[in-house]
C-alpha cells in the first residue's frame, strides 16, 4: 500500500471513529430557568423538540438536568451552581437575563446558550453578536427599541383615541430599567402619555391596577419578564375586571387573555436553541458562534377579549394578524 493511500485511508477511520464516539455519548445539558415549569412547559417541549430535530433522543443520547427558579430571582445563584456541580456539557438560560447572568457567575468554562437573550451586549452577556467572545452564546428575543414602537402603533390603532397609556413593568430586571426613557420617548411621538407602574410580585398587581384606574390610563403594555410571564393569567383576568386593554410581546400573554400581542415567536426562538447545543456537542465553542436574532415575528389579535371590551377591532389590523383567538 502507498504512503499516500494509507494516511488516506487513517484520515477516513479517525473521521469515522470521531463521529461514532459522538453519536454513541450521552450528553448531559442543564435547563436553568427563572420561570416555573408548569407555565413554561411549551417551551421546554420545544426545545425538546429542538434537539429531537437534530437526532437526540432524552433520556437515551441527552439528558437534561431542569432547575427552575419559580420567578425568585434569588434562587438562580445556587441552582446554577447546582448544575455546575453536576458536571452538565453546557447550560441553557431560559428566560431573560437574570438567569444567564446567574450561570455566568456560576462558570466561565461551561458553553452557556441563551435561548432568549434580551439586548445581550447591553447588558454585559457579549462583547458583540458576532463574536461573543466568552463561553455564551444563543438567541436574542428582539431586534432592538424599534419594537417597542410597534406595540404602541398597534395600541393606537385599535384604539385611536388612545391617550394614557399604563406601563406595567418589574424594576428588578435591569433591561426593563434601561427602556423605560425609549418608551417614554417613542409614547410621545404617538400622542400617548405614559404612566409607568411597578411590579415585582403577584401581591403588586391589584394595586397596580388601581393605580392605572386612578390615572386615568385607558390601556396598558406589559414589558415581558419571566417573573410576570408567570402570572399572565392573573394579569389578564384583572385586566378584563378594569376594562383595560393589555398588549404585551408575545402570543402566551394573548392566550392568556391579553388584547393583543406583538413579538418574536418565543417557541421558535427555543427549538432554535437546540441547534447551538448541537454544535456545542461537536465541538464549537460560544464565543466563536454568532448570536441570532429572531427571524419569525407574530401579531396576535384576542378577539373574544376585545368583544368584551367593547373594541371595534379595524379590518386593516384583522389583515395584518398572524392569528386571531376566538
Amino acid at each position: 500500500m502507498h504512503r499516500r493511500e494509507f494516511v488516506t485511508l487513517l484520515g477516513a477511520a479517525a473521521a469515522t471513529w470521531s463521529c461514532a464516539a459522538w453519536a454513541e455519548r450521552v450528553y448531559r445539558v442543564g435547563y436553568l430557568s427563572i420561570g416555573s415549569e408548569d407555565q413554561t412547559r411549551h417551551l421546554i417541549k420545544a426545545f425538546g423538540e429542538g434537539l429531537q430535530d437534530l437526532g437526540y433522543r432524552v433520556g437515551e443520547n441527552v439528558t437534561i438536568a431542569y432547575r427552575f427558579a419559580d420567578g425568585e430571582f434569588e434562587r438562580l445563584p445556587a441552582l446554577a451552581a447546582e448544575l455546575v456541580r453536576l458536571g452538565v456539557d453546557v447550560i441553557l438560560s431560559a428566560g431573560t437575563i437574570p438567569a444567564t447572568i446567574a450561570a455566568m457567575k456560576a462558570t466561565t468554562t461551561i458553553p452557556i446558550v441563551m435561548a432568549t437573550g434580551i439586548d445581550p451586549v447591553g447588558a454585559g452577556l457579549v462583547a458583540s453578536l458576532a463574536r461573543p467572545g466568552r463561553n455564551v452564546t444563543g438567541l436574542a428575543v428582539d431586534s432592538g427599541g424599534e419594537i417597542l414602537g410597534k406595540r404602541f402603533e398597534l395600541m393606537k390603532e385599535a384604539l385611536p383615541n388612545l391617550s394614557r397609556l399604563g406601563i406595567l413593568w418589574n424594576p428588578d430586571v435591569a433591561f426593563n430599567r434601561s427602556r423605560q426613557t425609549a418608551m417614554t420617548e417613542t409614547a410621545r411621538t404617538l400622542g400617548v402619555t405614559t404612566i409607568p407602574v411597578e411590579v415585582r410580585k403577584a401581591d403588586a398587581l391589584e394595586p397596580a391596577f388601581a393605580t392605572m384606574v386612578a390615572e386615568r390610563a385607558q390601556a396598558f403594555v406589559l414589558q415581558g419578564d419571566s417573573v410576570l410571564f408567570n402570572h399572565r393569567g392573573e394579569i389578564a383576568t384583572m385586566a378584563l375586571k378594569h376594562r383595560l386593554p393589555g398588549a404585551s410581546v408575545q402570543r402566551e400573554y394573548t392566550d392568556a387573555g391579553f388584547f393583543l400581542s406583538y413579538g418574536s415567536d418565543i417557541r421558535d426562538l427555543y427549538r432554535r436553541s437546540g441547534t447551538f447545543v448541537d454544535k456545542i456537542f461537536r465541538g464549537a465553542k460560544p464565543a466563536d458562534l454568532p448570536v441570532e436574532q429572531p427571524t419569525k415575528f407574530e401579531l396576535v389579535l384576542n378577539l373574544k377579549t376585545a368583544r368584551t371590551l367593547g373594541i371595534e377591532v379595524p379590518t386593516s389590523l384583522l389583515l395584518r394578524a398572524d392569528e386571531v383567538i376566538e
